[in-house]
């Protein structure tokens, strides 16, 4: 949810943000009429409020046809107090439905436009490998994993449809391995781990932004009305809900591990070999609550925090600078990084960390204390391992043999294993 003071402060920024978004701009005016018929709704209630307490200290003193006349009077005020209370309450209604409309603010800087507007900010990792020059022909991640005995999509059709899977053998060690290495990495860097609830209310689900125009992405489970979470950021978000925190200019970090569900809606057709875009997967994600000012630079950490271990993983990536109408809702700003995927000659996005402001924060009343007052706090997530990573490491691991190596900072997770041999 957007600072409604600070919109009515500048209103001209929040206008920019809806121009950079590609959203509707005639909202922003909609929601200061809105907010006008609310404070004059509640002047006039406050008003007659005060008028029908000064009244009802004439009572006591009245007598007779004065205190009938008082009492009538009384009476007519009570009345004009219910309706103009339930005037203000319509009021507030309709200005917070039309808040609610609103993404987040963009981050200054923030490339405007939409999908392909992206801006490259750096290309980082291990040099891209040249197959051709080794004389390879890549095989793509599902005939790698299937030779390997390490995913079976078949059985995972068989048993539960279209976009599931099963990883087996070495490639279950390898999610393990890839997982474990991210959360170590997060608990030397001060991060709390978490293992999640997976299954949230539908106002934590709402509070987080998941359940705007993407809503169609999520599984709700109806008969118990409770939603299966996409991230886990939707459960460390909800953790401090109606909390007030004790921050002391200190982000406060925690690392959750979860399965993560995502109906893909509207992706058909897409990526639908393999596992890149399925609607389960394991993720350790990044959540950070973090006073306002240390916001932008939280987000550069969480960023590093990712490269780092993209590096360790030593795949060739890229950063980008994903644009406003790319953004989702609740994010003001947010960095991808892309790993190189040889078969099919492109970057595929593997993690995203996003500044959110304290637009999560606002919707779920989670706040701080800071210099004597209390405030609302700012969120970010970012992803910092996923199934998805294990598309890129096949492809980019691969050798002439079929054989698939394993990036020396995982092989302790592997049990010193060094090379995944195909399987006969």
């Amino acid at each position: 949810m957007i600072d409604l003071r600070a919109l009515r402060d500048n209103p001209e920024t929040a206008r920019a943000s809806q121009v950079a978004r590609g959203a509707d701009v005639a909202v922003i005016d909609d929601i200061l009429a809105a907010d006008s018929r609310r404070r004059n709704a509640l002047q006039a209630h406050e008003e007659k409020r005060a008028a029908q307490k000064a009244l009802s200290r004439e009572i006591g003193a009245a007598s007779g046809e004065d205190r009938t006349r008082i009492l009538a009077e009384a009476k007519s005020l009570a009345d004009e107090v219910k309706a103009l209370a339930a005037a203000a309450e319509r009021a507030n209604a309709e200005l917070e439905a039309l808040v609610l409309q609103v993404d987040n603010i963009i981050e200054d800087g923030a490339p405007a436009g939409g999908e392909d507007d992206y801006v490259v900010l750096r290309h980082a990792g291990v040099p891209k490998r040249d197959f051709a020059a080794e004389g390879i022909q890549p095989r793509d991640h599902l005939d790698l994993g299937e030779a390997l005995g390490a995913i079976d999509v078949k059985r995972g059709v068989k048993v539960a449809g279209s976009r599931f899977y099963y990883m087996t053998g070495v490639g279950a060690r390898l999610e393990l391995a890839l997982l474990h290495c991210a959360m170590d990495q997060a608990i030397a860097a001060g991060f709390i781990p978490m293992m999640t609830p997976t299954l949230v209310l539908p106002e934590i689900m709402g509070g987080t932004g998941f359940l705007g125009e993407h809503a169609d992405e999520v599984y709700r489970l109806a008969t118990d009305d409770l939603y299966l979470t996409g991230t886990s950021e939707v459960a460390l978000a909800g953790y401090h809900r109606d909390e007030i925190l004790e921050l002391d200019n200190t982000p406060r970090r925690y690392a959750g591990w979860s399965t993560c569900y995502r109906r893909e809606a509207g992706s058909y057709g897409k990526d639908t070999r393999g596992i890149i875009r399925v609607h389960q997967f394991n993720k350790v994600e990044m959540f950070s609550y973090a006073p306002i000012e240390a916001a932008h630079e939280e987000h550069l950490r969480l960023l590093a925090f990712e490269e780092e271990m993209l590096a360790k993983v030593e795949l060739p990536y890229r950063v980008i600078d994903v644009a406003a109408g790319d953004l989702g809702s609740s994010a003001a700003r947010k960095y991808d990084c892309e790993a190189w995927l040889p078969t099919q000659q492109r970057y595929m996005e593997v993690t995203s960390t996003s500044n959110c402001t304290t637009f999560q924060s606002r919707r779920l009343h989670i706040r701080e204390r800071h210099e004597g007052k209390v405030r609302p706090v700012a969120t970010l997530n970012g992803t910092l391992a996923t199934t998805r990573w294990l598309v890129a490491m096949l492809e980019n691991h691969q050798q002439a043999d079929g054989s698939v190596r394993i990036p020396k900072a995982l092989q302790p997770y592997m049990g010193g294993l060094e090379v995944m041999e195909p399987q006969g």
